[in-house]
């Protein structure tokens, strides 16, 4: 018998100190950082606990002043950080990017962003089944994994295997692909699918899922996963697709629209979709508000610089996902939209 939910999310993976360039230019130009935090388990559970639910983080970091940064950072957002492990001998991993849009392969293409990292052999690497309990990681009401963790070591992907194997009482188990080509240089990344099979909701890009495995479109994207009960296609500014079972087990598919967003900076945004998606889940919402809280998230997370972002208030992200489709078609979110001072007139255009 399982025990009752501790928390409503459980959140699991490797965050790292991230130091963000005090100007545009390649990293052979910048010649100082900001330092900030980075990590898409934490970012989702921040997130979270900014929206008003309840967080924890698992993962293993150094006993180092970087370490001390993270636990701090985190735990300030309102999530619980006690499970979350000090390594003596393994470093925090850091990793350094540029004002653009985040990397996602080896050599960065002209107009992409940098990011180099600095984590092997660091302290949530070594993360593995004898070190997570599945008491803690049953915690939640959800569990939150992403593909990232899969790629750190052969440890992580052992632990990996065994949370994302369904087994009688667990809670349901979330998936956010979060494919990175530079991690899984070498290695084959179908090992991703093989996770996302196991596992309830899964979230995945479009884009990433024709870059790892081929898959040119979200119907085929289910076709390669059709176990997980909830599938979400991120599809970028053209909205997102979802895809579910009735309760006679018929297959669904629904599509929503993205907002028109003024953005910032790319980075951070599909956690922040993961996190709204997961909210409105919690709150036994509908499908399409599920969706549309994802885009609001992410609209939050594209209008500022760095990878977190305040979420809008509860009744103003309502407010808007309960827009009829014409109003939410015309819908423009620009910097400062989710600033509680400019949510009150939801059903007006919305623009920094």
């Amino acid at each position: 018998m399982t025990a009752e939910p501790n928390v409503d999310v459980v959140c699991l993976g490797e965050s790292m100190v991230t130091f963000l360039p005090s100007r545009p230019g390649r990293l052979a130009d910048v010649p100082d950082f900001h330092r900030a935090i980075g990590g898409a388990e934490s970012n989702v559970a921040c997130t979270l606990a900014r929206a008003g639910h309840t967080a924890r983080w698992i993962s293993r970091v150094g006993a180092d002043g970087f370490g001390d940064h993270l636990l701090e950072t985190i735990a300030a957002s309102g999530v619980d950080v006690r499970a979350v492990q000090r390594d003596p001998h393994r470093p925090t991993g850091v990793y350094f990017r540029t004002a653009g849009e985040r990397a996602t392969t080896l050599d960065p293409h002209p107009g992409n962003g940098e990011v180099v990292y600095y984590r092997k052999g660091s302290a949530a690497s070594a993360l593995s089944p004898a070190l997570v309990r599945r008491r803690d990681a049953w915690a939640g009401r959800v569990l939150h994994l992403t593909g990232i963790t899969g790629a750190l070591s052969a440890t992580c992907r052992a632990l990996m295997r065994r949370l994302t194997r369904r087994a009688p009482g667990r809670p349901l188990v979330s998936f956010d692909v979060n494919h990175r080509p530079a991690l899984w240089h070498g290695a084959d990344p179908w090992l991703l699918a093989e996770l996302a099979r196991g596992c309830d909701l899964v979230f995945v890009g479009e884009d990433e899922a024709e870059a790892a495995w081929g898959l040119p479109d979200a119907d085929a994207i289910r076709a390669a996963l059709p176990e997980p009960a909830v599938l979400v296609v991120k599809q970028g500014a053209a909205g997102a697709t979802l895809f579910t079972h009735d309760e006679h087990g018929r297959r669904q598919r629904l599509h929503a629209p993205a907002p028109l967003v003024d953005v910032v900076a790319h980075v951070g945004a599909g956690d922040a979709f993961a996190a709204g998606f997961l909210s409105a889940t919690l709150r036994g919402l509908p499908a399409r508000d599920r969706l549309r809280h994802g885009h609001l998230l992410a609209a939050a997370a594209l209008t500022v610089p760095g990878d977190l972002a305040v979420p809008p208030r509860r009744e103003h992200a309502d407010a808007l996902a309960a827009l009829d489709d014409e109003a939410w078609a015309a819908l423009r979110l620009g910097p400062g939209w989710a600033d509680p001072r400019m949510d009150r007139q939801p059903h007006r255009e919305v623009s920094g």
